[in-house]
């Protein structure tokens, strides 16, 4: 049986699994479907058309689907979508989407979002992602798998951070961030590998070793940037983590990339 405190608002249009927990002052707006396990500890808000995945929990004013900050959204019916075992800690906001862009915010599985965390329009962020206290996301970004967003980064709209990618804590990321890269400072820029991720996540030596030799080609001083990429393309192109990188920087030419501020 749905365990609803006598203080919460949940509208009887909402769909709600029989476990879900609502705790005291939360709100559940009509729009709203919550899967197996969810969890709502305390005055937290779900609105708008928003499905939180099984076994999420909202910790005290986390508020996820609002309307987006837009000047062009006109009340359409935007949604956001939300995978299981995402845990959003306090004052986290996550917004719907835009008629004008996909017209849905998306979040994979098992992420941890830490305090005051705000997620734009149309993002995709993907699974296990962490993004540390006060982090902002703009609208329409694309944040892969495993990334480790710190403190107070932010990350401009329409900027893509590639899968296992690293940003420093107070991060000002205006361009793109290649998978397994490492960015640091205002504006950003690239500092190496996440090789601490990277251990983190069971790489072997050999697999850490091979993606140091093809980002120190890539970023080499030696010719074109474009005649680099072919080296790596060439040279690599049996390795499945550095053929990621090369297909996440060609698959959108017009982007500029984070680049590194020194030699490599």
């Amino acid at each position: 049986m749905t365990l609803i405190h006598p203080t919460a608002i949940v509208d009887k249009a909402a769909q709600l699994d029989s476990s879900v927990e609502i705790g005291p002052y939360c709100i559940v707006g009509a729009g709203a479907t919550l899967a197996r396990g969810v969890r709502l500890l305390s005055h937290a808000i779900v609105e708008g058309v928003t499905e939180i995945g099984e076994d999420c929990v909202l910790h005290p004013f986390a508020c996820l689907g609002g309307a987006p900050q837009h000047s062009a959204h006109r009340g359409e019916p935007t949604r956001v979508v939300v995978g299981p075992r995402n845990v959003f800690r306090e004052h986290v906001t996550v917004h719907a989407g835009t008629a004008g862009g996909r017209a849905v915010t998306t979040i994979g599985a098992d992420g941890l979002f830490m305090v005051s965390t705000h997620i734009g329009h149309d993002c995709v962020i993907g699974d296990k992602v962490t993004m540390a206290p006060s982090v902002a996301v703009g609208g329409h970004v694309t944040v892969s798998d495993f990334v480790f967003l710190g403190g107070l980064a932010a990350i401009h709209q329409y900027t893509r951070v590639g899968r296992h990618a690293f940003v420093g804590g107070g991060g000002i990321v205006t361009k793109d961030v290649i998978p397994y890269g490492s960015v640091w400072g205002n504006h950003a820029h690239l500092e190496g590998l996440n090789l601490i991720g990277l251990k983190r996540r069971g790489f072997t030596r050999d697999q850490i070793s091979t993606l140091r030799a093809a980002y120190r080609l890539l970023f080499a001083d030696e010719g074109t940037f474009q005649e680099r990429l072919d080296d790596v393309t060439a040279t690599y192109a049996g390795v499945a983590e550095i053929m990621e990188i090369v297909a996440f920087i060609r698959v959108d030419a017009s982007r500029p990339l984070c680049l590194p501020a020194r030699e490599v």
